[in-house]
């Protein structure tokens, strides 16, 4: 049994076999919110991974030295999360961890690397099409100008997070469809020598349609979570357009507020 202080350690499900959970009996946290947090974290940083197997509620009751009502209730607070899912006749499994990225001006791949999601890139669209009107006035073009569209996919651990559409001037750079595959598009932004300093961004919801449903891996109609953004050199001029969405039951916006003097 896990007292205050000491480490409940895993010994047989492989999964957790490398994990030590902190639970302190003291606290006037419950167990399950405990172990319900920590489990979290290790799905966020990526110690547990998609299809990793957490076992049942009996044997992890047991491997732990909890009560299975305890368990239940850490393991269930991670279902609704949509982090774990429970298997008839398997047990527990991992099916993925949430992305939460920070508002700053900073390219969904560079974020998604960082935090250890593993990401990769699908370019779905890559041509030099006419600026429609907004576009045109988002990076201060022509009406009918020339701008490169990039349509992107943008998955993590295999699962699709996020549809991606930037539109950037034409002769601002070389887009080669390989390297957008390989790297994120700010990267190959500074890499051309090119410095970004501003942006103004705006975070909405809708429903999915019937193809971005279908290319997200959600139901028709589900909730997107939707971004529009105009980045700035620090020239002044504007470089990129975006149009993104993001699954909500994968991803969320976190945002730092301070009180205004």
């Amino acid at each position: 049994m896990a007292r205050t202080g000491d480490r409940a350690r895993t010994a047989a499900a492989p999964a957790l076999a490398g994990l030590d959970f902190a639970l302190d009996r003291a606290s006037p946290v419950p167990l399950y919110y405990q172990l319900a947090r920590q489990l979290e974290a290790a799905i966020e940083h990526g110690v547990l991974t998609p299809g990793d197997l957490l076992g049942n509620e009996v044997d992890l009751s047991v491997r732990l030295g909890l009560s299975r009502p305890t368990v239940r209730q850490a393991i269930q607070s991670l279902v609704d999360k949509g982090l774990l899912v429970r298997r008839r006749g398997v047990g527990t499994q991992v099916v993925h961890s949430q992305v939460r990225r920070p508002l700053e001006l900073s390219s969904l791949y560079d974020d998604l690397e960082a935090a250890g999601q593993g990401p990769t890139t699908q370019v779905v669209r890559n041509e030099v099409v006419a600026a429609p009107c907004d576009v045109a006035a988002a990076l201060g073009v022509p009406e009918g100008g020339e701008v490169t569209v990039l349509e992107r996919l943008r998955r993590t651990h295999g699962q699709p997070v996020a549809l991606l559409c930037n539109y950037l001037p034409a002769t601002l750079l070389d887009l080669d469809s390989a390297r957008l595959e390989s790297t994120g598009l700010y990267r190959m932004l500074r890499g051309a020598g090119l410095t970004l300093h501003s942006a103004r961004q705006t975070v909405g919801a809708r429903a999915a349609t019937a193809q971005e449903a279908a290319r997200l891996d959600e139901a028709a109609g589900a909730a997107l979570l939707t971004m529009q953004r105009t980045a700035y050199d620090d020239t002044g001029r504007a470089v990129e357009y975006g149009r993104h969405l993001y699954r909500a039951s994968r991803y969320t916006f976190d945002f730092q507020l301070l009180v205004r003097a």
